[in-house]
């Protein structure tokens, strides 16, 4: 009978043991908590004047962050502004055109041109016979006939004068004074927008993650100030090799554990699956004869929606059991 019991207990520790041989063995793939992160930068550069928000800190969209200051570029939207007001005064110059006072003085000018013609004139007229009958000398006649050529050319630049007086500016005028009114515009809005970009704002809601600029510091266009963490998007990343994502797809759910949550069960919802892989460790084939395999990065999302779930927290789950 002890025989028989010994004989029992080696067959049933023997049966246990190759049970258990052909079991497949649990696959575990971690992964971690992951958020929408975003890095604010300034696009302009100055000093740090006020900076509300700080490490830790709930933002709301559109909260104030941080404001720059910049004196310069306030004194060049002033010189802007003062450039339009030239511009506009110029353009409205332009518009009511030539000043009456102009027009009476370039009419006064052509009549003070005529009568100087009809003075030459008559002077022409009399030294000419006394020059034929040899009263005058030729020199004369010369110096008449030359003061008959001046006024009469002063006459005609009289009358152009006048002319241009009473039809005023031409419309090529007007074009370059209404540019010169639009370039200043132009300016101004663009210094605008410049000092707008002053006091940075925070594009979404979320929480403070990291602070890059203190009080006081100078800071450079593109240079992050600080950056943000959305609270309300995240979701679980996990680097998958190529094998074991062959039978995935999106919309797949599948449980996970999260230590930090108490190691309860999570449904998650496959949202995102890499359009293409990538070597997490590169090994040349012929070294170890074996093929490489590439990872993809596979993003899930609880299908419900975990509080207390926050970037950085390690899961994991039966990668067996899920297929």
């Amino acid at each position: 009978m002890a025989a028989i019991i010994v004989a029992f207990s080696v067959l049933a520790i023997v049966g246990l043991s190759l049970w258990y041989l052909v079991q497949p063995q649990p696959l575990l793939v971690q992964g971690e908590a992951d958020a929408t992160r975003v890095d604010i930068a300034a696009r302009i550069d100055g000093r740090v004047g006020q900076r509300p928000a700080s490490r830790g800190d709930n933002i709301k969209a559109l909260q104030l962050l941080v404001a720059i200051d910049n004196p310069e570029l306030l004194m060049k939207l002033h010189e802007a502004e003062a450039a339009r007001v030239v511009a506009l005064a110029d353009l409205a110059r332009i518009e009511v055109g030539t000043r009456a006072e102009v027009v009476a003085e370039r009419k006064a000018a052509v009549a003070a041109a005529e009568a100087s013609v009809t003075l030459s004139q008559q002077t022409y007229d009399r030294v000419k016979p006394l020059t034929e009958d040899g009263v005058q000398p030729v020199a004369k006649l010369d110096e008449a006939t030359a003061s008959l050529d001046v006024a009469t050319r002063t006459l005609e630049q009289a009358k152009l004068a006048y002319q241009e007086a009473v039809a005023g500016y031409t419309a090529e005028e007007r074009g370059v004074a209404q540019a010169a009114v639009g370039k200043a515009e132009a300016a101004i809005a663009t210094l605008k927008a410049q000092v707008n970009e002053m006091t940075v704002k925070a594009p979404i809601g979320g929480q403070v993650y990291q602070v890059s600029a203190e009080l006081g510091e100078y800071v450079s266009p593109g240079v992050p100030l600080l950056s943000l963490v959305d609270l309300s998007d995240v979701w679980l990343r996990f680097d998958l090799r190529e094998d074991l994502i062959k039978d995935l797809k999106v919309g797949d759910r599948f449980t996970t554990r999260i230590p930090a949550l108490g190691d309860t069960p999570v449904t998650v919802e496959v949202r995102t699956i890499a359009t293409r892989g990538e070597y997490a460790g590169w090994r040349a084939t012929r070294a170890t004869g074996d093929f490489d395999l590439r990872t993809f990065e596979v993003r899930a999302y609880p299908v419900d929606k975990l509080p207390n779930l926050r970037p950085g927290m390690s899961v994991y789950a039966d990668w067996n059991g899920v297929h």
